[in-house]
């Protein structure tokens, strides 16, 4: 099997084929990753620059340890550093990279649908780290990846996203991504942090009580509040949130009944979430750090079969 696209550019754009094909090569992966050695020569002579015009410390390491334990040559830009800082174009900035013959760019930037750009102009296969508020698809299918492995389905399983929908391409990525599966998905949070069209495109369930939220779901992917891409106060204080909205072990324990809890990083302790849930029994937060280098190892190795 091989994957529909050339691409993977958002989670909106592949199957749900695709998605099974992905997860289940991230499972041989994962196996590989717990040898004496973890490397494996399936990339070899394959060049692959990571292109961050966003900050990223989790994302960036986790495609660079992908791509080195694929055995790929790997180029790291940061625009901060780079000519883009003197104002050289993205099509300008990337040409002059595949001039040095690149066969695959990761790509992450502020502006939504940059990725898409690139894929109509340059023959490289890109991989989208996430673009504006969009989507970030290596996030939704490691955090599906999770799910699965910690609770053994997807189908019919009861997931809360929790948090800043507004500002959140992991949210939208999740909902693409759960909703093929077959899984039922609520979004939870402040009024001023739900988009009103979430409802109407996708059909799926609001919660603004997070006790309520807690009490109906299996799992909770609860998200960081963005206050960078906040242009106005959208609630009063994070200290009025984390009363309102965040999560502690009191609450968890007063729930009939033990969910888990998720979060993609990175978090604001005592906002969100209270260390006590973020290093507690029900977190499986490191399982998603581990399962990320595995799904993003998948899905270099079926883009760059794809290409040949």
């Amino acid at each position: 099997m091989e994957l529909s696209t050339r691409h993977l550019l958002g989670i909106k754009d592949l199957t749900k084929d695709d998605i099974n094909l992905i997860l289940s090569t991230a499972e041989q992966f994962k196996e590989v990753l717990q040898r004496p050695v973890k490397k494996v020569p399936s990339l070899r002579d394959v060049t692959i620059v990571n292109l961050f015009y966003e900050n990223s410390t989790r994302t960036r390491m986790s495609f660079e340890l992908a791509e080195r334990r694929l055995s790929a040559d790997v180029l790291n830009f940061a625009a901060s550093s780079s000519s883009a800082a003197k104002g050289e174009t993205l099509l300008d900035t990337v040409n002059n990279i595949l001039s040095m013959k690149v066969d695959m760019v990761v790509m992450r930037h502020s502006a939504s649908g940059a990725p898409h750009f690139l894929a109509k102009h340059i023959p490289a296969a890109i991989i989208n780290a996430g673009d504006g508020i969009n989507e970030h698809p290596t996030q939704a299918l490691l955090d599906a990846f999770s799910m699965r492995e910690k609770t053994g389905r997807l189908e019919g399983l009861k997931v809360a996203i929790i948090g800043d929908i507004m500002h959140s391409r992991v949210a939208l990525s999740n909902i693409y991504l759960l909703t093929k599966m077959g899984a039922e998905i609520m979004v939870a949070g402040p009024p001023t942090l739900i988009p009103k069209y979430i409802t109407d495109a996708f059909g799926i369930r609001v919660e603004y009580n997070i006790k309520k939220a807690l009490e109906w779901c299996d799992v909770a992917n609860v998200l960081r509040i963005q206050l960078e891409r906040q242009n106005q106060p959208l609630f009063s204080s994070l200290r009025e949130y984390n009363i309102a909205y965040g999560i502690n072990r009191r609450l968890l324990e007063s729930l009939k009944k033990e969910i888990v809890i998720m979060h993609p990083g990175p978090i604001n302790r005592g906002v969100e979430l209270d260390s006590d849930v973020a290093d507690g029994p029900f977190s499986i937060i490191l399982n998603q750090v581990e399962n990320g280098v595995a799904v993003r190892m998948a899905a270099l190795y079926l883009l760059a079969n794809r290409q040949e």
